[in-house]
């Protein structure tokens, strides 16, 4: 008998098993990638598309949303966002507020250094911002600003997209 040669019961068995290490890590990866992206609740309209193609944009970056469409009136007010920063949309993220049409990066870069702050925002609906910067804008693109928004009700540039 051949030392290098399998039989077959043992080769299909060890096969079998080699498949399912296999499966069961690309799956766990695959699980465990999910499981860690942060969730973002989006508050907006029922029928906005800019804002449906915002949420796009934060999944096609790694997050994973859930979207509540009532409006975000009232969550903008319950999470401390006053209403000279609004937008169409109001997010909340590992206990900071997004407002509007803030880019994924900026998001990203928040969680990742946590500072003393309310959250995020996007005032208003700038051209060329994520969830703005569809085929019918005809490609324009306005300059714009991502606002830290600080406790007291202050803000400051976090990130100028010109």
């Amino acid at each position: 008998m051949n030392p290098m040669r399998i039989e077959a019961p043992a080769r299909r068995a060890w096969l079998r098993g080699g498949l399912a290490l296999a499966l069961g890590a690309g799956l766990g990866l695959r699980a465990g990638a999910t499981a860690q992206a942060p969730l973002v609740k989006v508050w907006k309209g029922p029928s906005c598309g800019c804002c449906k193609d915002w949420i796009t944009h934060l999944q096609a970056n790694g997050f994973r949303t859930q979207a509540v469409d009532e409006g975000n009136t009232d969550a903008r007010e319950r999470l401390g966002v006053a209403l000279q920063y609004g937008s169409c949309h109001t997010a909340l993220v590992g206990g900071y507020a997004i407002e509007g049409h803030v880019p994924a990066r900026e998001i990203q870069r928040l969680l990742k250094e946590r500072p003393r702050a309310i959250g995020l925002a996007v005032p208003a609906m700038p051209l060329g911002s994520p969830g703005m910067d569809g085929p019918e804008y005809g490609g324009r693109k306005d300059p714009y600003d991502v606002l830290l928004l600080l406790p007291g009700g202050g803000s400051r540039v976090y990130q100028s997209y010109r």
